[in-house]
């Protein structure tokens, strides 16, 4: 028996729980009034901590922040992303005023109906109160390079509005238009700052901390699908500190991060033992895999028996089961942790990976943080033509017999082919898996592929799930495109422009 009571079931909202980019389809759970308390306590938890390291006095924050359009269901109840059902809830403003965490925004840019105009209004009312900008945050740190890579591309019409004190006209939403018109003033001190500014950077190295000097740190998830944003994000950030979030999801909130000095790929998170409550199921590596979101009571006959909070071992890794205030019971979030020790009586968790493979054709299990590894160590040999890989994702190809791996790449410039063609050799090589190094050597599996697509593709992607009523603080670009991301696949694949076939083998 799971010694937890749910309250009196109230549902406020069916939220649609996720950015639908892991699984190819956003799905819905539940979420109510108890649910929106648990944020809160974590929000106040973090923040505590946070605090201590860097006091904020009275200032602003740039939140690169969105809500999405809400629907209804058939059965009349509201339903949108997570994010929207938090950021419409009053009592989520009340909260950041208290914790001084007040977003320089007006809420007609955060609700507005189009994220790209949203965004371009986040950048202006940072620079209208550069001065009391004390950090930059958002969901995802995907969210918080997209926003400084869109700079790169509009700081100079962003400059003429500051100039003139009147909106450009891309904008075009009314309310968000007449917001944006009692903050906008000519200020032409502050456009030509901005500019001198912008005009002497080197390769933007350093932008956030010029443009906001008295910005304290950055922060936002950064693990896990969100770690191959780090080196962009450190490049814009320069010497101002990265701060990891906390652990959750939109299934439920799971952990705070209270030691947010840690660099964020070392980040921990102790679960807070009152916000739910947690089932852990030791992983072995001949258990079998299982899909995230199934319900945990089938695994007992063939998987070990799940353990409690207090019960977990040091060094150890789970799977998390998850039952709610929300009213989900026992259920898998597919996500594995470590457990690094205890704070208090409390763990403390590091997020390892997702569980569901990602690329398999054969007898090879190659994870999402295989594919990043060999992406880090194929992309260094772009360092010396100083290009970087703007962002990527995988597939795996039946068509052809044997079936091979398939990577897609943006990248930000030109690159000869020569160079290129290493990239795929190394790729190939830096699966280490042997399963895959064996199946490639009796060519069980097929010669690995890289392909180059033009610039502004993921972009396309991204815009495809926000047109699906996905939130873009909440997006997450898809690592591996199967047969449920057959759109995603579709804009990949009409956006390829070059090929190469590895030869490592």
């Amino acid at each position: 028996m799971i010694p937890f009571l749910i309250p009196p079931f109230k549902l406020i909202f069916v939220a649609n729980g996720s950015s639908g980019t892991t699984q190819g389809k956003p799905k819905f759970v539940p979420f109510n009034d108890e649910l929106m308390e648990t944020t809160l306590q974590i929000y106040r938890t973090s923040y505590a901590f946070r605090k201590r390291e860097f006091p904020i006095e009275n200032g602003k924050a740039l939140q690169f922040i969105y809500s999405s359009k809400q629907s209804k269901t058939q059965g009349g109840l509201i339903a949108g992303t997570t994010t929207t059902n938090v950021f419409r809830n009053p009592q989520f403003k009340k909260a950041m005023e208290a914790m001084q965490s007040q977003c320089c925004s007006p809420d007609e840019v955060i609700f507005g109906p189009d994220s790209h105009q949203s965004l371009y209004c986040h950048l202006l009312c940072g620079l209208i109160f550069r001065q009391e900008i004390q950090f930059i945050s958002s969901t995802f740190s995907h969210s918080i390079v997209h926003g400084f890579r869109t700079f790169e591309q509009v700081w100079e019409e962003l400059c003429v509005d500051i100039r003139e004190g009147e909106l450009t006209s891309r904008i075009t939403f009314p309310s968000v238009r007449s917001a944006m018109a009692k903050l906008l003033k000519p200020n032409p001190q502050l456009a030509d700052l901005i500019r001198e500014k912008c005009l002497g950077m080197n390769n933007w190295y350093g932008l956030v901390r010029e443009l906001f000097p008295n910005a304290k740190y950055i922060y936002g998830i950064m693990t896990g699908s969100m770690e191959p944003y780090l080196k962009k994000l450190r490049h814009y950030a320069g010497d101002l500190p990265l701060l990891s979030a906390d652990y959750g999801s939109s299934e439920g909130w799971i952990g705070a991060n209270v030691n947010p000095i840690v660099p964020p790929e070392s980040a921990t998170y102790v679960v807070l033992p009152n916000i739910g409550y947690f089932e852990f199921i030791p992983l072995k590596e001949n258990v079998e895999e299982h899909v995230q979101g199934e319900v945990s009571n089938s695994f007992l006959s063939t998987e070990p028996e799940p353990v409690g909070l207090t019960e977990v071992k040091v060094g150890e890794e789970y799977e998390i089961i998850i039952t709610s205030f929300a009213g989900l019971y026992r259920y898998r979030l597919g996500d594995v942790v470590k457990v690094t020790g205890f704070h208090n009586l409390s763990p403390e968790l590091k997020f390892v990976r997702r569980r569901n493979l990602m690329l398999t054709i054969n007898i090879d299990k190659n994870t999402e943080t295989d594919l990043q590894l060999a992406v880090e160590a194929a992309s260094k040999l772009n360092a010396e033509e100083k290009l970087e890989v703007l962002d990527f994702s995988s597939h795996v190809d039946l068509s052809t017999d044997p079936g091979h791996y398939v990577i897609f790449w943006e990248i930000n410039g030109e690159v000869g082919d020569e160079v290129l063609k290493e990239c795929c050799n190394c790729l190939d090589r830096s699966f280490v898996d042997a399963g895959y190094v064996s199946s490639r050597k009796v060519n069980a599996i097929g010669p690995l592929e890289l392909r180059i697509v033009q610039k502004g593709t993921f972009q396309n992607i991204l815009d495809h799930y926000v047109g699906l009523g996905a939130a873009l603080s909440q997006f997450k670009t898809p690592r591996c495109v199967g047969p449920r991301n057959m759109e995603v696949l579709q804009i990949l694949c009409d956006n390829v422009v070059k090929s190469y076939f590895s030869t490592a083998f």
